[in-house]
């Protein structure tokens, strides 16, 4: 066996072209893989944490950009946070509806969570300003799918383009609760107007068409609030003018993170990799269920639970994929990881059909073209779908220069498909993947060895 050759070159400006050499023998990957901790939990701990009475301790946080974004708009609000690490994070809270003015504008960065689910909290608090913005891709985001709830609770919210784009003013009001019934199922939505009935009086309730993932209702129920989910309906219900208290919280490892590993295991020849301490919420595991449908071979290990998440190691071998379909309900559940999984449809015997992921073409950059771009130009055949992607299986890959768009998971996507790729893979402004995942390249690098 032979390794990956794997390189990164910093551009003039600041950008980072990473450079993946196959070897015409054959590669394998092999070891046991620690991941970073889970985006979507790192973000609430940090906010609860914020807005709960005491200290809140955080084991485990993610150190990528967003939620170093979240961390210092929080402090801008008044919130104690002592430096970021993985080892101990403390937040020392200022109560619920304890928000100071800050006296400059709020940057959520790139991150969409931190921008929606603060809004939720800004809106609530009566009598204050505030302003939000973020990066250029951050500002090309719709909002209006959280300003117009928040509006029908009273908030009162101004933007560019009828009020859907940042920068967003925000004049804090005192809100009422309202049911809620969302369009789509995203748990940024779910959990903006949740965290806005925290500071309400009554009850809060959201109902959505599919249930998204359910990290903010177990954590606000940890921290102390009045939640009720009713699963038959798809509805979560949180009881206003709550007090939340500071908790102890360990953040397992981020499924999203390790989709790229289950991935690069099962389509790799000869390979076997051990991903540990990763989050297996039973709403974020659709990749697993996808996966295992196209034929992987992924076996879940020392199965425990920690601080109210179910957490497992995950076993991949490298296996023949075959091609499904990928729609309706399990959507919701995995569509961060849809990028990956068009890689892994490649390598797979026949076409496989994504569907019903309209969403991907307002993440970090449309998903949907980009990928199918980026994919075409290796070689694939991917068809470009309204809400997804067809992708026939079995053409060779060939390295070329492809472009992440600045987006953190079409950044290590890419890196993966050119592990089966001839050649040399040279991906554009790779810098992105440390958004969400700040060491990728230096876990590829040691994988392939």
């Amino acid at each position: 066996m032979s390794a990956a050759v794997i390189t990164v070159e910093t551009q003039e400006d600041a950008t980072h072209k990473l450079i993946i050499h196959c070897p015409p023998s054959r590669l394998s990957l092999q070891g046991r893989i620690q991941i970073p901790g889970d985006k979507s939990i790192s973000h609430r701990a940090l906010m609860l944490g914020a807005i709960a009475e005491g200290e809140t301790q955080i084991q485990g946080l993610l150190l990528g950009e967003d939620p170093r974004s979240t961390a210092s708009c929080f402090q801008a609000l008044g919130a104690e946070i002592s430096e970021l690490n993985t080892e101990l994070v403390k937040v020392k809270g200022i109560g619920l509806g304890n928000f100071q003015e800050p006296v400059d504008v709020l940057n959520a960065g790139n991150s969409g969570t931190t921008i929606r689910l603060m809004l939720g909290l800004l809106a609530s608090h009566d009598g204050r300003f505030f302003t939000v913005t973020g990066d250029g891709s951050l500002r090309s985001r719709p909002m209006s799918r959280v300003v117009k709830p928040l509006q029908q609770m009273g908030a009162a919210i101004w933007g560019r383009k009828d009020n859907s784009l940042a920068p967003l003013a925000i004049r804090g009001q005192a809100l009422k609760g309202i049911h809620y019934h969302s369009p789509i199922a995203s748990a940024q939505v779910k959990s903006c107007i949740l965290l806005a009935g925290l500071n309400t009086e009554g009850k809060t309730t959201v109902t959505e068409p599919a249930v998204s993932r359910d990290h903010s209702e177990r954590m606000l129920r940890a921290f102390g609030a009045e939640v009720s989910v009713d699963p038959e309906t798809k509805s979560v219900t949180v009881t206003g003018q709550a007090k939340l208290y500071g908790q102890k919280v360990v953040v397992p490892g981020d499924i999203s993170s390790a989709a790229f590993w289950l991935v690069a295991g099962a389509i790799v020849p000869d390979s076997e990799l051990v991903i540990e301490n990763v989050g297996v919420n039973p709403t974020r595991t659709g990749i697993l269920e996808a996966l295992e449908l196209m034929g992987a071979d992924i076996q879940r290990e020392n199965e425990r639970e920690v601080a109210g998440e179910p957490v497992a190691d995950l076993r991949v071998r490298s296996s023949q994929l075959k091609s499904c379909t990928i729609a309706g309900d399990i959507i919701p559940r995995l569509i961060d990881e849809v990028p990956i999984l068009a890689v892994a449809a490649i390598f797979a015997e026949g076409t496989t059909v994504i569907r019903d992921a309209a969403e991907l073409r307002v993440k970090e950059s449309d998903r949907i073209t980009v990928m199918a771009q980026q994919l075409n130009k290796m070689g694939a055949k991917v068809t470009e779908l309204p809400d997804g992607m067809e992708i026939t299986g079995g053409t060779p890959l060939v390295g070329t220069d492809v472009d992440s768009y600045t987006d953190h998971r079409i950044a290590m996507s890419l890196a993966i498909a050119a592990l089966r790729a001839n050649g040399i893979t040279t991906i554009h402004r790779a810098e992105a993947a440390a958004i969400s995942y700040p060491n990728f390249t230096h876990t590829l690098a040691e994988i392939c060895r």
